[in-house]
């Protein structure tokens, strides 16, 4: 148990390390270049930032006991960058805060919730929490191929890089 639980706090500090890492490469672009249609799910850079701040508002209010609205996942929580990157930061200050408390808490049970969908779940919580963390990594890795297609390098978010630089 205590491994799980020093997993999921390691891994809050990664997606607090890799988003930042994120959202100052993304600081390098123009508010233009964020927001141009490129060939993505999300339509954007900018477009991909805010679900990612939307998915983790929507599991934390689940893993805190709320219930979270059934909101289109392609929603834009913030127009303005740097109203987005505020944003993110504070969810992330949030995850870090809810991980490191999990001891008390443990990490056993199950959440029951309904996806956007209407569809009624209930799951596991350490499933759930894994699924949390790939849930960013996979979008961030979406934006990584965006920047790809932009004038800048992509960062590096290697796990072991972000923990360790």
């Amino acid at each position: 148990m205590k491994a799980l639980l020093s997993h999921f706090q390691r891994m809050a500090d990664y997606n607090t390390g890799a988003n930042r890492i994120l959202y100052e490469a993304c600081a390098a672009l123009s508010d233009d270049e964020r927001k141009q249609p490129r060939p993505a799910f999300f339509g954007s850079i900018h477009g991909t930032l805010n679900p990612i701040l939307l998915g983790d508002r929507i599991w934390m209010t689940r893993f805190r006991g709320g219930e979270a609205p059934s909101t289109g996942l392609d929603a834009i929580l913030h127009e303005d960058f740097a109203e987005l990157w505020e944003a993110r930061r504070a969810e992330d200050t949030g995850i870090e805060a809810f991980m490191g408390g999990l001891e008390e808490r443990g990490v056993s049970g199950a959440i029951s919730y309904l996806n956007n969908e209407g569809r009624h779940f209930e799951e596991p919580l350490p499933v759930l929490l894994a699924h949390f963390f790939n849930h960013q990594t996979h979008h961030r890795g979406q934006v990584h191929g965006l920047l790809s297609q932009t004038h800048l390098a992509p960062p590096v978010l290697d796990l072991h890089r972000v923990l360790n630089p």
